[in-house]
C-alpha cells in the first residue's frame, strides 16, 4: 500500500517534521510506503495532489489550509476511488470534500482557550502574529482569541519563511506601542523569533504560542514563553496513515463525519519535565 501526503508547510517548519515522524512510524508499523510533498502555495498543493493521483496511490492525506485551491483536486481523488484523510487545517471542509475523516484541533476552540488563559493572566493588549496570509486555520486562531479575550487584539501579518523580516516587524510593533503586553504566535518557529524581537525592543510583553517543538519546550523551561498550545502533530500524522490502512484492511472510519480532535492542550513550564522525554526524539 502506498500513501501520499501533501501539506501546506513552508520550508523549515519543524511542526511538519513532527507530523511526518508520526506518519512514518505508522507506515512502518503497517508496512506502508509513505510519500510526502509540501508547498505553501495552494495552487502548487493542488498540483502535488494531482501528481499522487497520477501515481495511483492507495490513499491520500492532505491539509486544507487554503480550501478553495485544493477542493477540485481532493474531490477528483475521491471520485477516482482514492480514500482521502485530512489533517491539521480546514476540518470544517473535510466531509464536504469527501474525506473519510479529519485529525486536528478545532482552531476557533483553540483560540478561545488562549483567550481564556490570557484573561486569567490579566493581559490587556494582544498582538496576534499570522505567519501565512490566507491560511484559514491561522485566521480562525486569532478570531478565537479575539472572541474570548476581554482586552484588545491586533493582528500582524508576517512572512513566516523570512525570519529576519518577521522579527523586525514584531519588534517594530512592540517598540511603537508600549501597551502591547502579550504576543501570541501561531507556530513554534515564530515564537522563537518573537522572543528575540521582545528582547531587542526592550519590551516586557509575555510570549504565548500555538504548537510545540523542542525549542519552544526550552523556552517554556526558561520562562521566555509563558504557555503553548499543543495539538499533538505526531498523533495527526500517525492516525491519518493508520486510518487509511485500517480502512483498506477493515473498512474502518473515525469521527462519523466530524473532526477527530487532537487538541488543544495548554502547556506551561510545569509540563516541561514530561515533554522533554519526547522532544528529543521528535514526537512532541
Amino acid at each position: 500500500m502506498t500513501i501520499g501526503m501533501v501539506s501546506h508547510a513552508g520550508d523549515g517548519d519543524t511542526f511538519w517534521d513532527i507530523v511526518q515522524n508520526g506518519a512514518q512510524r505508522a507506515a512502518a508499523k503497517d508496512n506502508v510506503r509513505f510519500l510526502y510533498a509540501h508547498d505553501s502555495e495552494g495552487a502548487r498543493q493542488a498540483e502535488l495532489i494531482q501528481s499522487y493521483i497520477d501515481q495511483k496511490v492507495d490513499g491520500l492525506i492532505v491539509t486544507l489550509a487554503k480550501p478553495p485551491a485544493v477542493k477540485a483536486a481532493v474531490q477528483k481523488a475521491v471520485a477516482q476511488g482514492i480514500p482521502v484523510v485530512t489533517v491539521n487545517s480546514g476540518g470544517e471542509f473535510s466531509a464536504a470534500y469527501g474525506a473519510l475523516a479529519h485529525f486536528g484541533q478545532d482552531e476557533a476552540v483553540a483560540g478561545r482557550a488562549v483567550g481564556d488563559e490570557l484573561n486569567n493572566r490579566h493581559a490587556r493588549h494582544v498582538l496576534c502574529v499570522i505567519h501565512e496570509q490566507g491560511n484559514v486555520s491561522l485566521e480562525d486562531r486569532c478570531a478565537g482569541v479575539r472572541a474570548a479575550f476581554h482586552g484588545k487584539v491586533d493582528n500582524l501579518n508576517v512572512d513566516g519563511t523570512n525570519a529576519p523580516a518577521s522579527q523586525s516587524s514584531i519588534q517594530a510593533e512592540l517598540q511603537a506601542d508600549p501597551s502591547l503586553d502579550t504576543v501570541v504566535t501561531l507556530g513554534a518557529p515564530i515564537a522563537s523569533i518573537s522572543v528575540k524581537a521582545k528582547k531587542e525592543a526592550g519590551s516586557s510583553a509575555q510570549i504565548a504560542t500555538f504548537d510545540l517543538n523542542a525549542e519552544v519546550v526550552k523556552l517554556l523551561k526558561a520562562k521566555d514563553v509563558a504557555f503553548a498550545v499543543d495539538q499533538q502533530p505526531y498523533l495527526q500524522g500517525y492516525e491519518a496513515v493508520d486510518l487509511l490502512w485500517l480502512h483498506r484492511a477493515n473498512a474502518d472510519v473515525l469521527g462519523g463525519g466530524k473532526p477527530v480532535l487532537t487538541g488543544p492542550a495548554i502547556v506551561t513550564d510545569k509540563d516541561v519535565p514530561k515533554l522533554e522525554q519526547y522532544t528529543g526524539r521528535g514526537t512532541r
